[in-house]
């Protein structure tokens, strides 16, 4: 297996302590969830070199006044980004991983943008390419994606992680869309986390070379173990967050914590990148409760 036991035991004994304590705990959680959008939609865009700020992201989703300066299509993706995740709340319970889910997402992740190319799959001599890698060929894009779809499905055998970090550098690799492959492959993935009683996480557009570095280390030899590490990372930075807040614990900046405790600061932010302690990031800012 490739990720180790003490990995799939912590997030376990994680998630149980989290569906004990989320127990008539709904609202909290949706606050949480509504206080994420922006920052997710932030990182998820700026890793495909979208220009704007987290914090021009936040005024674009709460309708505030922006500069006429802003890129038009920036300003719909992070509204349509928004929206999916919105849509998407509450619905891993009845909604079923298909293509036309998948279509009907895209179609709403680029709609004002190019009706032309949403909603579908590449056809004809419609051909992608992200860096080196060239994503599938046309014709074999709806054999391929089926394939994926039946061996994620009947795959019953593999850690759920295991499971979901495969689909999610597949499904990139394919790059079944003209545009919007990105975006589309972690919406889905937070969608399987979701369907798994998980919350969502956030790939951090800081952390992009890595995450890019688990594509091409797949589109080369199908390793895996780089995404496994990512996904695994964020999954237990997002319960600890949630754990915190469902414990009703004090939340302070591990910059604070370091200080109250005379700790040394660049072992405790390097145990919190590496998530051996309880640490989560808001906007960017280490944190951890006490």
């Amino acid at each position: 297996m490739i990720l180790g036991n003490s990995i799939k035991t912590k997030i376990d004994e994680l998630k149980k302590e989290f569906d004990e304590l989320k127990i008539d705990k709904e609202p909290l959680l949706n606050l949480i969830d509504e206080a994420e959008i922006a920052e997710s939609v932030y990182n998820s865009n700026a890793i495909e070199n979208s220009t704007l700020t987290l914090k021009e992201t936040e005024k674009i989703l709460m309708d505030l006044e922006v500069s006429k300066d802003l890129n038009l299509r920036e300003v719909f993706e992070a509204k349509n980004l928004a929206r999916i995740m919105e849509y998407l709340r509450n619905k891993n319970n009845i909604a079923e991983l298909n293509t036309d889910f998948m279509f009907f997402l895209h179609k709403m992740l680029l709609e004002n943008i190019n009706s032309s190319i949403s909603g579908r799959f590449r056809e004809n001599n419609e051909y992608v390419r992200v860096s080196t890698h060239i994503g599938a060929p046309p014709q074999k894009i709806v054999e391929l994606i089926k394939n994926l779809l039946i061996e994620y499905s009947s795959n019953n055998n593999s850690y759920f992680l295991e499971k979901v970090a495969k689909f999610h550098l597949e499904f990139e690799s394919i790059h079944p869309f003209n545009d919007g492959n990105g975006r589309m492959g972690r919406v889905l993935l937070n969608f399987q986390l979701g369907c798994l009683g998980f919350p969502n996480i956030i790939v951090k557009n800081k952390e992009k070379l890595n995450y890019y570095l688990a594509f091409n280390e797949y589109n080369e030899s199908k390793k895996v173990k780089t995404m496994f590490e990512i996904i695994s990372k964020a999954l237990t930075e997002s319960l600890y967050k949630r754990l915190a807040y469902l414990k009703g614990l004090k939340i302070i900046r591990l910059s604070e914590y370091v200080r109250l405790n005379k700790s040394k600061g660049s072992s405790l932010f390097n145990f919190a990148k590496r998530q051996t302690i309880p640490a989560f990031r808001e906007k960017g800012i280490w944190k951890i409760g006490i």
